[in-house]
């Protein structure tokens, strides 16, 4: 079963920090993708606001946790993570 995480702005988080931190965030998935992570897309929502809220897809709730655990976003105290696991249908 796949895991979505959501992350959104954790409260009284600074938001110009997010740019700050973003390069670390793109290195790390890059690398995690890289060395075999089950990452399988990312990225920000538009709506509400560009930059409060983003998600990840895995292909497990494993990999999920592995990831949120290492990344800069939630180490750095900007993100909070939700994992729900989803029962993908995909079609061909």
């Amino acid at each position: 079963m796949e895991c979505v995480v959501i992350y959104s702005l954790r409260e009284g988080a600074d938001r110009s920090a997010v740019m700050d931190v973003y390069p670390r965030h793109k290195a790390y998935y890059e690398e995690f993708r890289a060395a075999g992570g089950g990452l399988l897309a990312l990225g920000p929502f538009q709506a509400p606001e560009p930059g409060l809220s983003s998600m990840g897809i895995f292909t497990s709730r494993g990999e999920a946790e592995r990831f949120v655990a290492g990344d800069p976003f939630v180490l750095d105290g900007l993100a909070q993570p939700r994992l729900l696991e989803w029962n993908a249908v995909h079609l061909a």
